[in-house]
């Protein structure tokens, strides 16, 4: 049994480490709150704008759409979206674990070729995708995490679009933890390019007058809803981390209670050791001097 001043260093060392996670527990819960009204409100829009676009792809033929173009699938991009931070469980670990499954599962030609790139947002994944040596491009997006606005997001959608309709990928795929409570995250693979429009999903179907023309609208209609669907997967992701973190944190912390509660217990029968041997030790050398 450990003597009592590494028992008294443990208990410290216990106790500071849970008032650590008890404050993590409670940052990333002000953050969740903060996050999931900010995805709550944004999917209704998302949805209403992809069925918009539904609807007037019933009436407009899309097939000369450059983000539409379907093309041999060669090249492909795979963003990887997990964190900056850790401590929150196996979110990053998952993330990057479920890409390379899809790469294998769906992509198996291209990966064996090395025409599979995955592009981590979040430094978390880079990282992990870095040990793996995995095919990966460091465009330094984590810092999308650091200011999650629009405006930020759409200059980097701009961009890979741009690059898509260069011909530099064929197709592009995220990768994301799609939020759904504060102990739930689901893994999602979504493509981004070229758009897949569904149109059963439109629920009404009356002829309406647009103005200006439809083929107007759909011009500005889909790169605008490309860069939503851009800004709804980050921010998906960032509410799924703060409710991953926030699980973790109270896993660990009431883990460090339980602990702490071991080693009082452990302390105190050590203490008591101590006093029955030191109270022997006072009767015996009593009775020797009485002997």
């Amino acid at each position: 049994m450990a003597n009592l001043k590494e028992i008294r260093n443990r208990i410290g060392s216990v106790q500071s480490t849970r008032q650590v996670t008890s404050a993590m527990k409670m940052v990333s819960a002000a953050k969740l709150r903060k996050a999931t009204d900010a995805i709550v409100k944004m999917r209704p829009y998302a949805n209403k704008m992809h069925e918009i676009l539904s609807h007037v792809s019933e009436s407009v033929d899309l097939e000369g759409n450059p983000y539409q173009a379907k093309r041999e699938i060669n090249k492909i991009l795979i963003f990887v979206i997990a964190s900056n931070r850790g401590l929150c469980g196996a979110f990053n670990a998952n993330a990057v674990k479920f890409a390379l499954k899809v790469a294998e599962e769906n992509y198996s030609e291209q990966l064996a070729r090395g025409t599979v790139t995955f592009v981590p947002i979040g430094k978390k994944a880079m990282d992990i995708l870095k040990s793996r040596n995995v095919i990966s491009i460091d465009e330094k997006l984590s810092a999308l995490f650091d200011n999650l606005v629009f405006d930020n997001v759409a200059k980097t959608a701009e961009k890979y679009m741009k690059e898509f309709v260069e011909g530099k990928y064929d197709r592009i795929d995220f990768i994301y933890n799609q939020f759904k409570n504060a102990a739930s995250q689901i893994l999602i693979h979504e493509q981004f390019l070229p758009i897949k429009i569904d149109k059963s999903a439109s629920e009404f179907h009356a002829d309406y007058i647009f103005e200006p023309s439809m083929e107007e609208i759909a011009e500005t209609l889909i790169p605008r809803s490309l860069k939503i669907q851009f800004f709804k997967v980050l921010r998906d992701s960032f509410a799924s981390e703060q409710g991953a973190r926030m699980t973790a944190m109270h896993q660990a912390t009431d883990n460090a209670t339980e602990l702490l509660k071991q080693l009082k217990l452990t302390y105190n029968k050590a203490r008591q050791a101590s006093i029955t041997t030191e109270i022997l030790e006072i009767v015996s050398g009593a009775e020797a001097l009485k002997g």
